[in-house]
């Protein structure tokens, strides 16, 4: 008989957590109603009863009065919000898609009448999916709560799920539900400063862009120091007289040109920043004339703008993770001809850096790579009292969570700089460009 068999079973510790935050949702007592529930009757059991004092039993009497009359309220005017909610989304099912931008304040279009005939009972909700986004709601001059939202990322849905929450004036009840609204929300990402970005333009010129691999071709414009084989017809004999220092003239590489730019937008976890950068150079025409653009999570190139502007919005996966698209885009816009692709990505080690790196060797042409962050951070934490006493804004601290250091940055591009004809570093909280060399241009 075989023994000392085990059987190991782990639950998924997220659908958990989400169980019993919807069965604590719907659980109408909150904790401050629980420990009053359980102090009153633990009064009124051993002072009132117990030991007939008049005055804490009617005390606690009152106390739960106070707290079934609370609960009756919630759970009574929950009830009926809830089947109002339901019917107003009903009567929004044809309204607009919601477009905004991130980082200021839209209206949706939403509205719920203000509960002035509910004694005691307070209506509030948020917008939970799509994540990252502030609902602020206020009080219209007719009487009713519009809702705003704040969107912090960009996001391409075609749903939202908002969270409504009914509670009483004193904390004792609470009353939660997920309604759910079928409509399209698009965010953009915010700009903030970022320039139309002159230097991407020189990249897409029409003269093209030099081609290291090239034969030697045009005007002697390259000039190095002298090395063993070198033709001393290329020797630079003037300066040599005055300096006393062997230099060369080498004829210019030849020019790769390049009919068509492609760009594509690579996904990470800090890539706000990026996307911003990519939806500035596709508003501004940085990309020249004609142009094709794609970003991960879409499945065919687009060349117009407003086609390009929903691939950024939907670049960013808020349940799953997206797969990396990038040779996929190629083999659909350029095949083997060759093109002049500009890559952008946010400005840090992501998984798309090993794979980026085999579509530079796998396909032919030229890859321009344009890094994008929200400041540089020297990488030295801040001391106790600064944490202490300082108190970050909201937006700041956000745009700090995808800036990275510089040595860091120096490394990436380092380790880059080998593979692509050239290398943007933008900087969208200041809206400067830097080189390879983090140096401003």
């Amino acid at each position: 008989m075989q023994s000392g068999l085990k059987i190991q079973f782990h639950p998924n510790k997220s659908l958990l957590v989400a169980l019993l935050r919807r069965l604590a949702g719907l659980f109408p007592l909150t904790l401050q109603g629980i420990i009053t529930l359980l102090l009153t009757a633990y009064a009124l059991r051993v002072y009132g009863y117990g030991s007939m004092d008049l005055v804490v039993f009617s005390l606690a009497i009152c106390a739960l009065a106070i707290l079934i009359f609370s609960l009756f309220c919630c759970v009574i005017s929950g009830i009926f919000i809830q089947r109002r909610v339901r019917t107003s989304l009903k009567q929004l099912a044809r309204v607009e898609p919601i477009n905004v931008e991130a980082g200021y304040p839209n209206e949706t279009g939403f509205t719920l009448p203000a509960l002035n005939y509910f004694p005691l009972i307070k209506l509030s909700w948020k917008m939970i999916y799509p994540d990252h986004v502030e609902t602020r709601l206020r009080v219209s001059p007719d009487g009713e709560l519009l809702e705003e939202i704040v969107p912090d990322k960009r996001c391409k849905t075609d749903r939202v799920t908002r969270q409504f929450t009914v509670s009483d004036v004193l904390g004792f009840c609470r009353y939660s539900w997920l309604q759910k609204q079928d409509i399209s929300c698009t965010a953009l990402p915010r700009t903030n400063t970022v320039k139309p970005l002159p230097l991407l333009r020189s990249l897409t010129a029409e003269d093209g862009i030099p081609n290291p691999s090239g034969d030697p071709d045009g005007d002697r414009m390259e000039i190095r120091p002298y090395v063993p084989g070198d033709s001393v017809r290329n020797i630079m004999w003037k300066v040599f007289a005055r300096s006393r220092q062997l230099n060369v003239r080498l004829a210019e590489k030849s020019v790769f040109h390049s009919n068509r730019t492609v760009a594509y937008l690579l996904s990470s976890d800090n890539d706000e920043a990026a996307a911003a950068v990519a939806r500035v150079a596709l508003e501004t025409g940085a990309l020249g004339d004609d142009w094709a653009f794609s970003a991960d999570g879409s499945e065919t190139p687009a060349d117009t703008l407003p086609s390009a502007l929903d691939a950024i919005a939907k670049s960013r996966a808020i349940d799953s993770t997206l797969s990396y698209g990038l040779d996929e885009f190629l083999s659909q816009s350029v095949g083997q001809t060759g093109a002049h692709c500009i890559v952008f990505a946010g400005a840090e080690f992501a998984p798309w850096f090993e794979q980026l790196k085999k579509t530079i060797a796998r396909f032919p042409g030229h890859f321009s790579l344009v890094l994008a962050t929200d400041g540089f951070s020297d990488g030295e934490p801040k001391k106790l009292w600064q944490r202490l006493l300082i108190q970050d804004d909201k937006t700041v601290s956000q745009e700090q969570e995808s800036a990275g250091s510089r040595a860091d940055l120096l490394k990436l591009l380092t380790a880059l700089g080998q593979l692509v004809e050239s290398t943007i570093v933008v900087d969208r909280k200041t809206g400067l460009s830097f080189d390879q060399n983090l140096r401003k241009v």
